[in-house]
């Protein structure tokens, strides 16, 4: 299905890696304009090359997001370069494991800044090209916000607040026909992910692990993957769902929804 992405102007966050790097790669597949705004991290010139063997064309902005104040200037030189732009995915944002019990108030909210200020300043500052463009939202939450993890309140509560935001800014932006909604992530493989499952010891130590998490996943007991989150963020993008805003999106397995004893 095309899905008449050709040319129109995508900023993401977090694009090197992960699920940014499934959202960039199936952007750049629909022939997007692809701005990244990540840090540099060695992942730059991989990146760089995979997207342009694609026939992407693609910028990179190396800026770390707790500077909020430097997503300014990138927005604004997107715009004077390509003269429209056309989506945003707020996408960068780590679980940082800030507990209830151990994390004070301060640490609690350089969390909270570090997973959400730059997805609202994203906004902020492209929503009047977004306007002009009728373009297009698609931020990227987590099961957390919805479920509760346990040792990770800060995280939780951001999550929590973009789920929120993806519908107050449907709201706000209906009648200009931008349209704003969110993909709420479970069980996805990403690096950060495997480096988690690293921490439980050895390789079969890993494995046992990891099957207990993808035992509990109803759909084909996995985890999802990077491109399939990339798809639904391109479709979400697309007019092709011109009349879908306000949505909050599990790609998830039915890890969220479904019957527990459906994965047994």
């Amino acid at each position: 299905m095309d899905l008449h992405l050709q040319d129109k102007v995508i900023l993401v966050t977090g694009g090197f890696k992960g699920i940014g790097h499934g959202i960039s790669l199936q952007l750049a597949r629909e022939g997007a304009h692809v701005v990244i705004l990540n840090r540099k991290d060695g992942k730059e010139d991989e990146v760089r090359a995979e997207l342009e063997k694609i026939g992407a064309t693609v910028d990179f902005h190396y800026i770390d997001l707790n500077n909020t104040d430097e997503i300014k200037p990138i927005i604004e030189a997107t715009y004077k370069k390509y003269g429209h732009i056309d989506g945003v995915v707020n996408n960068a944002g780590v679980n940082d494991n800030k507990a209830l019990e151990t994390t004070s108030w301060q640490d609690f909210e350089k969390s909270i800044h570090g997973n959400l200020t730059h997805y609202y300043e994203m906004v902020h500052q492209a929503v009047p090209y977004l306007k002009e463009s009728k373009g297009a939202i698609v931020n990227i939450t987590s099961k957390t916000a919805f479920t509760g993890q346990g040792k990770t309140s800060a995280y939780a509560a951001a999550k929590g607040a973009i789920a929120g935001l993806t519908r107050e800014w449907a709201a706000a932006l209906v009648h200009d026909d931008v349209r704003v909604n969110a993909i709420v992530v479970a069980e996805a493989w990403t690096p950060l992910y495997a480096d988690w499952i690293k921490t439980f010891g050895d390789e079969a130590a890993q494995q046992a692990r990891l099957k207990i998490i993808t035992d509990k996943i109803p759909l084909e007991h996995r985890m999802t993957t990077p491109e399939e989150l990339g798809n639904e963020a391109a479709f979400l993008l697309s007019d092709r769902s011109s009349h879908t805003t306000g949505q909050w999106v599990f790609v998830d397995g039915g890890y969220v929804h479904l019957d527990r004893a459906l994965a047994e």
